[in-house]
């Protein structure tokens, strides 16, 4: 069996054949400009530091972050429970206040170095999620499957259908091994679901690169 790999943006495409079973496909997207719109005040919700999650005050406003976008996991007493990498990307939207203890609110950049800490890669695997879910995708912790993340395709929620892919993301500096690339690919394999590379640079921009296992 072969490998074929491709950047999953469409826009612009080049590609060559590198080997009797290997093809690359490499594609640009162009930046668009967005358009400022007024919008109504956002609400902050309160949420507290536990080590390794953050958990959101009992709120209307916190369940609809479940609702809506399918953010962490609802708790039965009706709290919200998020990953730091949830918790992170909601603070940098202005949607959450974290606290260390009941009246000290946690700083983005001190956040930030704490994550870092607990969490191997974390900054790698931060640009990759704020990325996607920048993107419309929801993302979603994926350790049961032996990866980072798994990916819905737009439009669709867990527990409506399964991820679309699953996600590693990786530092454009490092490296990889025929071996461990094997690897990631036969989890995806036995998963069903489609291997995706996402590659952040020095600048934190994301590519995505597409495996899939092929017959020549």
């Amino acid at each position: 069996m072969g490998i074929i790999i491709f950047f999953i943006n469409l826009e612009k495409t080049t590609s060559f054949l590198s080997n009797n079973d290997t093809f690359l496909k490499m594609t640009k997207t162009k930046k668009k400009t967005i358009k400022k719109e007024n919008k109504e005040p956002i609400i902050k919700i309160r949420a507290d530091f536990f080590v390794d999650k953050v958990i959101t005050e009992n709120s209307n406003e916190a369940r609809e972050l479940y609702n809506q976008s399918r953010y962490g996991v609802l708790l039965d007493n009706g709290q919200l429970q998020l990953s730091l990498i949830e918790g992170f990307y909601l603070m940098e939207k202005g949607k959450l206040e974290v606290y260390k203890s009941k009246n000290k609110q946690i700083e983005f950049d001190v956040f930030a170095k704490k994550a870092k800490k607990i969490e191997p890669n974390f900054w790698i695997r931060y640009c990759v999620f704020k990325n996607m879910r920048n993107r419309g995708y929801i993302i979603k912790t994926a350790l049961k499957f032996g990866a980072d993340f798994r990916v819905y395709d737009r439009g669709v929620k867990p527990g409506e259908d399964h991820a679309k892919w699953i996600v590693y993301p990786v530092a454009e500096a490092s490296s990889l091994t025929w071996h461990e690339f094997a690897g990631k690919n036969r989890v995806a394999h036995s998963t069903r679901k489609r291997l995706l590379l996402g590659v952040v640079d020095e600048e934190n921009d994301v590519s995505y690169w597409e495996c899939r296992w092929m017959r020549p």
